[in-house]
């Protein structure tokens, strides 16, 4: 069997390292890019010397102000950075064909059938080098046989460097890696291994892939693989965009349901103009909330039939929200997305035609005045466009 040559590269503290490059004078400061520390902002990123004094990224910009006092704070450019990582995507196209990004600032690439490359090791490098001239940003690159190596190979050599793991060696890096680089362990997942007495990758082999499952679903599968050196999932080029969202994230937590109502209202609006303006209709629904204690749910409704405007999606916005805590707990966030997109050519044509869906009346009153409720809560933050 062929042996695959993965790339992993991993932009080194993207957001912050775009606002140093942009504004120099920023380089002499630990760097934040959040909200306000002083309100409900969460960091985006910062520079390595911000994390020096603990902080990172989703940690409360408060928080990271207490770490480090002399810390500066910028909003996030995000059009910036979605030009500058479009750019560095174009440079990995002279390298690959495979190529799936991972999000803004990182990516795989399968250069396995690209035979005018020297070797995968001397790609790398010239990527990251080809990166530096074109945006004067560093990159880190992981090199390996799949791309579970591929990946942890570029986090060990942060920032600016390249970490080549060959097929001889390993199984033996597996063995040594400890359980929380495992791609899906967090800390419960690491707490229940570590009860376990699962510490290394080594702890693994003597359960079989049955217990393993049993103990931790269909990752248990994963984890039985990967302890082996098995990992044959395909570096897969994203076909177009996944999902369409939106969120806010508020000055004080919302305690009322239905300003809570009024604020998901909008966002039904705006995810259905956006979802209009790209002639796409969706099928399944998302409602985020995250608590005031930092805590993130998510409730889905997979429709059966296609949602392609606002009234489609109002009716099931009551249920989703009542199926969370937040009427006894409060939010700091809100958020709503739609996925499972397709074309609205390629829906049937009666489908396509206007017709009536009626909506339960005891809800009608909750969509009547949302409008003059809104918009104060919404002009604290507003996060359109997640994809």
């Amino acid at each position: 069997m062929q042996i695959r040559k993965i790339i992993h590269i991993d932009m080194d503290a993207f957001f912050a390292s775009v606002e140093q490059k942009d504004n120099p004078a920023l380089r002499k400061w630990p760097l934040v890019v959040g909200g306000d520390p002083d309100g409900r902002g969460v960091v985006a990123s910062c520079c390595y010397a911000a994390r020096s004094f603990g902080i990172r990224s989703a940690m409360s910009c408060a928080r990271a102000r207490r770490l480090c006092p002399q810390a500066i704070f910028v909003r996030p450019r995000r059009d910036r950075y979605k030009e500058i990582s479009l750019a560095i995507r174009e440079i990995f196209r002279g390298y690959a064909t495979a190529i799936e990004p991972l999000s803004i600032d990182e990516a795989f690439l399968d250069i396995t059938d690209n035979p005018e490359l020297p070797s995968a090791t001397w790609a790398a490098e010239a990527i990251r080098r080809d990166i530096f001239r074109s945006t004067g940003l560093t990159a880190s690159a992981g090199v390996s046989c799949n791309k579970f190596l591929a990946k942890v190979a570029s986090d060990m050599n942060k920032p600016d460097g390249i970490t080549v793991i060959t097929p001889d060696q390993a199984l033996d890096f597996i063995r040594r890696l400890p359980v929380r680089k495992f791609y899906g362990v967090g800390r419960v997942t690491e707490k229940r291994m570590k009860d376990m007495h699962i510490h290394t990758g080594a702890d693994l082999l003597p359960y079989s892939r049955e217990e393993l499952t049993a103990r931790f679903g269909k990752a248990g599968r994963f984890f039985y693989d990967i302890a082996r050196g098995i990992d044959e999932r395909p570096v897969r080029p994203r076909q177009g965009r996944k999902s369409i969202g939106t969120e806010s994230t508020f000055a004080h937590d919302l305690t009322d349901s239905s300003e809570m109502m009024s604020i998901l209202v909008q966002q039904a609006g705006q995810v259905s103009r956006a979802l209009a303006r790209k002639q796409m209709a969706a099928r399944t629904l998302t409602l985020k909330v995250r608590y005031p204690d930092f805590v993130t749910v998510t409730r889905s409704h997979t429709t059966r039939l296609p949602i392609t405007s606002k009234e489609d999606i109002m009716p099931h916005l009551p249920r989703l929200l009542a199926a969370t805590r937040a009427a006894s707990q409060g939010v700091r966030l809100l958020g709503l997305s739609l996925a499972g997109l397709a074309s609205r050519r390629s829906l049937p044509r009666q489908l396509s035609l206007p017709f009536a869906r009626s909506m339960p009346s005891t809800f009608s009153g909750l969509f009547s005045y949302h409008e003059n409720h809104v918009q104060p809560y919404l002009q604290q933050r507003n996060q359109p466009g997640r994809s």
